[in-house]
């Protein structure tokens, strides 16, 4: 691989493209590999949390994006590894849990959930157990069990 260092000007020639990185976020949360500050993710689910008691209206989007993402974060950093994908449509989806590592096409271990499900498990609201059982979530392939990293406090 060849890097060119250009100046600042040469994207003014005709045909010629100069490419610089960008910083990519993800609802207001830069989305990184280092693991979430807890004081975050503290304040993420007390912003969630009356919805999640019953006691008010479901929150603002950014808000339970933020809770969603910053708790997926979490459990990538507690269940580190690439085997089981963990979706929460349409805020995120992690790879987590150590074993074989997948690349291409769907994933053969799955767990999907629903954003108010998610924060349930995420706070140890919901047992993981109740969660399958009731069909609150959608689980698919032999490591697809997230009992022993939740809750992700």
């Amino acid at each position: 691989m060849i890097i060119l260092c250009l100046p600042d000007w040469a994207g003014c020639w005709p045909g010629f493209t100069v490419y610089r990185p960008v910083r990519r976020t993800l609802g207001g949360v830069v989305a990184s590999r280092r693991a979430p500050d807890p004081g975050e993710v503290r304040d993420a689910l007390a912003a969630v949390t009356a919805w999640l008691d019953g006691q008010a209206g479901k929150p603002a989007r950014a808000e339970l994006a933020t809770a969603v993402r910053l708790t997926l974060r979490a459990l990538q950093h507690r269940a580190p590894g690439s085997s089981v994908e963990v979706r929460v449509p349409p805020f995120a989806a992690v790879q987590c849990i150590a074993g074989p590592q997948h690349t291409r096409g769907n994933p053969p271990n799955v767990v999907e959930a629903d954003p108010r499900t998610w924060l349930e498990l995420a706070c140890g609201r919901m047992r993981w157990a109740e969660a399958v059982d009731g069909g609150r979530i959608s689980v698919s392939g032999t490591r697809a069990d997230l009992s022993d990293w939740l809750p992700v406090d």
